[in-house]
């Protein structure tokens, strides 16, 4: 059975929402494709959007170059050092400040690194890891033998399978156990011997009533548990 993966992040922008990265990328690259005559207003206006000294300082830099390629620019003549220096001052503005913008863009755009943990992409996650729990569960149940070698509920162990943060009660160690909702040290030490004693169990309400667990922990441990036998 194949199940899909998570979705995680592989690209920086891709941390962002897809329209605030697009913008953020196009104010980045504005540097560059304006052969660096924008570059002076691109940080200006990022300056006073985020009352940045950095970048406060930076659009001074820049605007301070830009004016000096302003008074060059009338001077240029073929082989003349006014070329030179008009060219050098063109690359600084254009691939330089396209450089600086691209480094900084995720520091104007998401300054608190909020905008990839919306609530909707919260959300979006926690949907996944049930459905991956749900078929992780299925597959257990219809071949116990074939979710034992992907090793569904053993985050102990080396795995590629992705089964949503299952526990599986019946054979993970004390420390895995702990890592199911509301289960302390002494109750996963309990498990594991109640299980030697009997030979695992089959739901998370045998689990409660035979291990002597809280009742008030028994629907948030079904949640992550799967009993493999």
């Amino acid at each position: 059975m194949n199940v899909p993966a998570p979705y995680e992040p592989r690209v920086p922008s891709d941390s962002m929402p897809p329209g605030r990265a697009a913008i953020s990328v196009t104010w980045a690259a504005l540097p560059f494709l304006s052969l660096g005559f924008a570059t002076p207003f691109t940080f200006a206006a990022a300056a006073l959007w985020r009352r940045s000294a950095h970048l406060l300082v930076s659009a001074a830099v820049y605007i301070g170059l830009f004016a000096l390629l302003m008074t060059v620019l009338p001077d240029v003549r073929a082989g003349d050092r006014s070329q030179t220096t008009a060219g050098v001052l063109m690359f600084l503005l254009a691939i330089g400040g396209s450089a600086h913008a691209f480094v900084v863009r995720r520091r104007v755009f998401d300054p608190h690194g909020l905008a990839g943990i919306g609530n909707d992409a919260v959300v979006e996650r926690v949907r996944q890891q049930r459905l991956l729990r749900q078929k992780a569960r299925a597959l257990a149940a219809g071949d116990p033998g074939l979710a034992r070698e992907l090793r569904i509920g053993r985050p102990d162990l080396p795995r590629q399978y992705r089964d949503g943060g299952l526990v599986d009660v019946n054979h993970a160690p004390a420390e895995a156990l702990m890592t199911l909702p509301g289960i302390t040290a002494e109750l996963a030490e309990r498990i594991e011997r109640v299980r030697a004693e009997t030979g695992g169990f089959v739901s998370a309400e045998e689990l409660s009533a035979v291990a002597g667990l809280p009742p008030a922990i028994t629907g948030d441990v079904a949640d992550y548990a799967v009993f493999i036998r």
